[in-house]
């Protein structure tokens, strides 16, 4: 399992392999991650089959997974960057820009922790 569905499990109610599936049915839906992008410009510009990898247990979530939980759970998550020595937070909001809850989880540039 990857270690950001892992991360985000800490936060959220549900196990990490059903908050990995409910992230791709919204991406499948083709819903929109931000304001004017959808899951089409993703799938165009990254690979088309973006969303059947991303179903497998062993593929690494990222920015895009990140982004479509907020929505999905009306969170804000902090990113702290742990990979330059800024140490600069990356912050994701809803869409809707309204989030019930935040969390933090680290990133060192290839693995994700929750912090709690």
């Amino acid at each position: 399992m990857s270690c950001l569905f892992n991360s985000l499990n800490a936060f959220i109610n549900e196990g990490p392999q059903e908050i990995r599936q409910k992230i791709c049915d919204y991406l499948q839906e083709n819903k929109p991650i931000i304001e004017g992008l959808d899951t089409g410009f993703i799938l165009a510009l990254e690979n088309s089959n973006y969303i059947s990898n991303m179903r497998s247990s062993s593929t690494w979530g990222g920015a895009i997974e990140i982004q479509v939980a907020c929505n999905l759970w009306q969170l804000r998550i902090n990113v702290k960057n742990y990979r330059n020595q800024g140490m600069k937070d990356i912050e994701f909001l809803p869409l809707s820009g309204q989030y019930e809850k935040t969390i933090n989880i680290y990133w060192t540039g290839g693995h994700y922790e929750p912090i709690l």
